[in-house]
């Protein structure tokens, strides 16, 4: 489940063109289509943007000796990819309005947020062998439940069901995105990427909160 993190994780800087970005989130950067959701072929659709296997909770090789920004960069990238993955599968399920649009905007964010660490990287580590790094403060525990058996399990739920439990995921992935991020703003070399981590601490923190109060409410009906 190797999968990559959260720049600006769900955030407010809004996208140019929502229909192209829906479009590009599909298809990865390898070619694999990610359009399909179907979780009966779940072996082949949990690879992520950049060719990694999402159930797959090793680390690359020799990924803890990379420079730290290269591993922060493609370890939130695969952590990124994981939330897209999540909330294109609640598009299609969610019956509230107001998930589907939470959804929405993590593809939008999160999306736009890969495309910026793919350019720091391409300038700044580019031909460089992936770094994604399982070890890394906050990457497992946002992950932990996107194996294949889970993934499938968690499709197959009742809406209601589904809802409740989309929100214990992403809550979880968020809360290690900012884990991460307040790691970064600390270890990190480069300004760009304390700035990204600061970015995302601000957009996804308060989207922990939501996420808990919908959480409150609708386990109450």
């Amino acid at each position: 489940m190797t999968a990559v993190m959260a720049f600006a994780a769900c955030q407010n800087t809004a996208v140019n063109n929502t229909a192209n970005t829906a479009a590009n989130v599909n298809t990865n950067m390898s070619g694999h289509d990610m359009s399909n959701m179907n979780m009966s072929n779940a072996d082949h659709d949990m690879s992520n943007m950049s060719g990694h296997d999402m159930t797959n909770m090793n680390s690359d090789q020799g990924a803890a000796d990379a420079p730290y920004d290269l591993q922060f960069i493609d370890s939130m990238i695969h952590h990124h990819n994981g939330a897209v993955m999540m909330a294109e599968m609640v598009l299609g399920k969610t019956q509230r309005p107001e998930l589907k649009a939470f959804a929405q905007k993590i593809i939008d964010d999160q999306t736009r947020e890969i495309d910026q660490m793919k350019q720091l990287r391409d300038r700044w580590y580019a031909g460089k062998p992936e770094a994604v790094n399982m070890e890394m403060a906050g990457m497992v525990g946002g992950m932990k439940m996107m194996n294949s058996e889970h993934m499938k399990e968690w499709e197959q739920m009742p809406p209601e069901h589904f809802d409740e439990h989309f929100l214990n995921m992403m809550i979880a992935h968020h809360e290690g995105a900012v884990v991460m991020s307040k790691d970064a703003q600390k270890k990190a070399e480069h300004p760009e990427i304390k700035q990204l981590a600061d970015k995302i601490i601000q957009a996804q923190q308060p989207e922990i909160d939501q996420m808990k109060k919908w959480k409150e409410m609708w386990s109450n009906k």
